[in-house]
């Protein structure tokens, strides 16, 4: 099966969680910007949660398929449709041969296709490193034209087709749960833990981390992105040695604009580090647009282990309920 790409978007890549295993080498980790949204799109489909899907910016894309398949759109803001025809967004969604996807809105959009994108391993996984030009489809955003590759699916992927023609449907009547879907916003709190260099903030600039809004800018990629506001100022000034940076990280360069980095970002950093962003809120970092602001607010470790595992535990009891629904069995406890 394959899919043609007949409107590529802003920047449309294929992704998936990344290359964690690759990072003592100096390659960034990659993968989806919004890990929460591209493991739901892939449940939805019946795939495992690393499978390869793409990762729209910002809408403009049509993909024509050229045999019948599942999907499933997950992201903030999503307005898409099928031969014209809406489509809802969190749900399986079955496509015919021929049909014509149009993302026309969104922020950053999993598409997940049952079987997942059939790309090359490259350093144990299949997302594209653009700075780097490799993975993904020859290491580059999606164009026009484009004819992308997509694997056998599943057992459970054809199942949950076969349940949708069964009962005449192009969109399936279960979808994500309530609690599984992150509270994406123009302007939401963000939680941090504060980082080696907090302590270091002037008084002035602790207040206006923990009180005031910082505004996306347009110099904002899968790297990093960087926040105006009120310029923030350290008490001293040091020469720092390179350290380990991750996903969430929140550095503060010299003109005082605070970065958090993102999928993309390097393995090692000299900036100051004022915190670390919890994993269960990087998806509504990751889901901002240009011009949206957010608030900082500080929590403990204790407090952001505990969101951690009451979201992965949701995660799991939501991938227990598909495998009950479509996997072997799965008619027996219906």
């Amino acid at each position: 099966m394959s899919i043609t790409v007949r409107q590529p978007g802003i920047q449309t890549t294929v992704q998936d969680l990344g290359r964690l295993a690759s990072q003592q080498l100096g390659v960034p980790v990659g993968g989806a910007m919004d890990e929460q949204a591209h493991r739901i799109a892939n449940l939805l489909v019946g795939n495992a949660d690393d499978a390869a899907a793409l990762e729209c910016a910002l809408g403009h894309v049509a993909l024509q398929f050229d045999a019948p398949a599942v999907v499933a759109l997950t992201g903030r803001d999503i307005t898409a449709s099928l031969d014209g025809a809406p489509i809802p967004a969190w749900r399986a969604v079955r496509v015919h041969a021929g049909a014509l996807l149009s993302l026309h809105n969104g922020c950053r959009t999993t598409i997940a296709i049952g079987g997942g994108l059939d790309v090359p391993i490259v350093l144990d996984a299949r997302g594209t490193s653009l700075r780097a030009g490799f993975g993904g489809f020859c290491g580059r955003a999606l164009q026009k034209h484009d004819v992308l590759s997509v694997a056998t699916p599943s057992r459970r992927s054809q199942r949950i087709v076969a349940e949708l023609e069964l009962q005449s449907r192009t969109s399936a009547q279960w979808a994500t749960s309530l609690s599984l879907l992150p509270c994406y916003s123009a302007t939401p709190t963000v939680r941090f833990i504060p980082g080696p260099e907090h302590a270091l903030l002037t008084d002035a600039s602790r207040d206006a981390l923990h009180a005031d809004s910082f505004r996306l800018a347009p110099e904002s990629d899968r790297m990093g992105f960087r926040f105006s506001g009120v310029p923030l100022t350290l008490t001293v000034t040091r020469d720092m040695l390179s350290s380990g940076v991750t996903a969430g990280t929140i550095q503060l360069p010299p003109g005082g604009a605070p970065i958090i980095l993102m999928a993309d970002r390097q393995t090692t950093g000299g900036y100051p580090r004022l915190g670390e962003v919890i994993a269960v809120d990087l998806p509504l970092v990751a889901q901002l647009r240009p011009g949206d602001s957010l608030r900082f607010a500080s929590v403990t470790l204790d407090q952001a282990h505990a969101l951690y595992r009451a979201r992965e535990r949701d995660l799991a009891t939501a991938s227990r309920a598909v495998h009950l629904r479509f996997d072997d069995g799965g008619e027996r406890a219906r």
